[in-house]
């Protein structure tokens, strides 16, 4: 599968966990996530802004800062993240997307189309687990696709000087001998699994 395709597939898992979130007074949006100090609705708020985001840069629009904007006062957070996740499919599929530069703020400037979908997918692929997690749900994943993610979580930079708050990532973790490629991937990216059962890692 190219980076495409696994960027469509790692959205669309990400989308059916979101889905699996409920309103009400002690609905899910106030669970606690693995990323410190973020709950649910505050999660997602932020991936849907990075849909958003995306899709912007894939137009050539990225630097534009109001793409990039993180709301937590939606309704409907799911539906919200439904909607910025078409809108990135959509702008992911277009012809050439893949020899366009992407300039994406966080990460300090332009990228190759076929990079920044790698980013995107690595990081669908862990927001994916990480809502997963805070709703004790399981994570459906095939290996291929986990596989690829791991490869791409490999090559993230892991000097602590670009890792923490403020930065795309967590610092990295140790790796334990005979780790899966969901384990060895989100423990790359700052993750601890453990922590958190029921997800399939």
């Amino acid at each position: 599968m190219d980076v495409v395709e696994l960027d469509r597939i790692a959205v669309g898992e990400a989308s059916r966990v979101v889905e699996a979130a409920r309103d009400g007074d002690d609905g899910d949006w106030a669970r606690e996530t693995p990323c410190a100090g973020w709950d649910l609705r505050r999660l997602v708020a932020h991936m849907t802004a990075q849909h958003r985001g995306f899709a912007a840069a894939a137009r050539g629009e990225g630097g534009e800062t109001r793409y990039w904007r993180e709301w937590t006062e939606e309704a409907d957070p799911a539906r919200a993240h439904r909607v910025a996740a078409d809108s990135v499919l959509a702008a992911f599929a277009e012809p050439g997307v893949l020899e366009r530069e992407f300039v994406l703020p966080e990460l300090g400037g332009g990228f190759p189309g076929r990079t920044a979908i790698g980013f995107h997918f690595v990081d669908y692929v862990v927001h994916a687990w990480d809502v997963a997690a805070a709703l004790g749900v399981r994570l459906r994943l095939a290996d291929e696709v986990l596989r690829a993610a791991l490869a791409v979580a490999r090559r993230v930079p892991a000097d602590p000087a670009g890792r923490g708050p403020g930065f795309a990532f967590a610092p990295a973790l140790k790796v334990p001998e005979g780790a899966g490629p969901l384990e060895e991937t989100l423990r790359l990216l700052g993750r601890e699994p453990e922590g958190w059962p029921g997800t399939g890692v």
